[in-house]
C-alpha cells in the first residue's frame, strides 16, 4: 500500500503540497493511492501556477499581527537531524487492514473539510482515535496527522499549540521532511528567522533537490538581508522547478535589490506572461518601472492589480517582507511622488 507525498501548488514567498495555499512562501504535500495522508506548509508556494486560497501561506499564516516570541515561550527547539534513511516501507502496511482503511477515509475527510476549523477537529480526532494502537502503520498516520493539525492551527494563529504539534509530529515521522520544513515556516511567520532558516537548512540537508527548501531559504536570506545568498538559493529553487511561480518571484526581488533592475523587470513580465493574474509580480512590475521613470507603464501594470493588500504600506512591510528597493520604490508609487 502507497501512502506517498506528492507535490502541488502554494503561496508566494514559502511553500506547500497538494493542498492549496495562498498568498505568498509555502508548499504542502499530500497524497496517496489510498490517502492523502499529508497536508504539510512549505513556506513558499511551489509548482504550478500560483494559486490562492485556503491556506494564505506566505506571508503570514494568520499575520504577524499576532506576532508570538516562540522562543521565549518554549525555548529552542532541537535542531533537526531528518533520518531519510528511516522512511516506512509503506508496501508493507497490510491493504486489507480494516482500521488502516478506515483511518483512510478519516484522512481524505480532513483534507476536504469546508473550514479550517472543521479541519482542526477532524485531525484531533483521529489523533485521540488511532494514536494508542498497535500496527506498523500507526506512527506514520499519527504524525502526519500531528502535522497536519498544526497547519491548521497555524492558519488560525494558534502558534504555540501549531509548533506542540510539528515537534510531535517530528518525534514520530523523524525520516520526514514535512514537518521540520513547516516549523520553519511558522518561525518565518512569527519573525524568528533565524529558526526557520535552520529547519529550511535541515530539509536541504536531507534532500538537496528540494525546491521548497531553498526557495524558502531564499526568502529568509532575503529577511535578514543577505541578497546576494538569496539571490543564489533562489535561483536553485528555480532551476530545479522552472513552473515555481513564487520562486521566480522572490528571484525577481533580489535581482532588482542587487540594481540588476533590466532583469530583474524582465523576469517580472515573463511570470506574468505565463500567470497573468499574478499580484505579487504584477504589483512588483508597477513598482520597479516606476522607479526606472516609465511611469505610463507603471500605471497600467496597477491597474490591473487585483489584491487590495498591495494598496496597504504597512503589510507589504510587516508581512510580506518586501525588500527595501522594490518597497521604497512602490511607496512612491502609491505616494505620486518621484525617487
Amino acid at each position: 500500500m502507497r501512502l506517498g507525498n506528492g507535490l502541488s501548488n502554494a503561496p508566494a514567498t514559502s511553500a506547500k503540497r497538494t493542498v492549496k495555499a495562498a498568498l505568498p512562501n509555502r508548499i504542502d504535500r499530500s497524497t496517496s493511492a489510498l490517502l492523502p495522508v499529508c497536508h504539510s506548509q512549505r513556506t513558499s508556494e511551489h509548482v504550478d501556477a500560483p494559486t490562492f486560497g485556503r491556506k494564505q501561506v506566505l506571508y503570514g499564516l494568520a499575520g504577524i499581527a499576532s506576532f508570538v516570541n516562540l522562543q521565549e515561550a518554549f525555548g529552542t527547539s532541537d535542531v533537526a537531524r531528518i533520518r531519510v534513511e528511516e522512511t516506512p516501507d509503506q508496501a508493507a502496511y497490510d491493504p486489507n487492514d480494516a482500521t488502516l482503511r478506515e483511518a483512510a477515509l478519516k484522512l481524505q475527510e480532513g483534507l476536504k473539510a469546508p473550514t479550517v476549523e472543521k479541519e482542526e477537529a477532524i485531525w484531533t480526532e483521529i489523533i485521540e482515535k488511532y494514536e494508542g494502537l498497535q500496527g506498523d502503520w500507526v506512527p506514520e498516520i499519527v504524525g502526519r496527522t500531528y502535522g497536519n493539525r498544526g497547519n491548521a492551527r497555524s492558519r488560525q494563529g494558534k502558534f504555540e499549540t501549531a509548533l506542540v504539534d510539528y515537534e510531535k509530529a517530528i518525534e514520530l515521522c523523524p525520516w520526514s521532511v514535512e514537518p521540520v520544513l513547516n516549523r520553519g515556516v511558522l518561525y518565518e511567520n512569527t519573525g524568528q528567522l533565524a529558526l526557520a532558516e535552520r529547519d529550511y537548512r535541515a530539509v536541504l540537508q536531507a534532500n538537496p533537490e528540494d525546491p521548497v527548501g531553498w526557495n524558502n531559504l531564499g526568502n529568509v536570506q532575503m529577511g535578514t538581508g543577505n541578497f546576494t545568498e538569496a539571490l543564489v538559493s533562489l535561483d536553485r529553487a528555480t532551476r530545479l522547478s522552472p513552473e515555481f511561480a513564487f520562486a521566480a518571484a522572490n528571484h525577481s526581488l533580489a535581482q532588482f535589490e542587487l540594481g540588476e533592475s533590466n532583469l530583474a523587470i524582465k523576469e517580472m513580465r515573463a511570470i506574468l506572461r505565463r500567470y497573468p493574474e499574478f499580484p505579487e509580480s504584477r504589483a512588483a512590475l508597477a513598482a520597479a518601472l516606476w522607479a526606472e521613470g516609465l511611469e505610463v507603464q507603471a500605471e497600467t501594470e496597477w491597474q490591473r492589480v487585483n489584491d487590495p493588500r498591495y494598496k496597504d504600506k504597512s503589510w507589504l512591510a510587516k508581512e510580506r517582507r518586501w525588500p527595501p528597493k522594490i518597497r521604497d520604490a512602490f511607496e512612491a508609487f502609491l505616494d505620486v511622488r518621484s525617487l
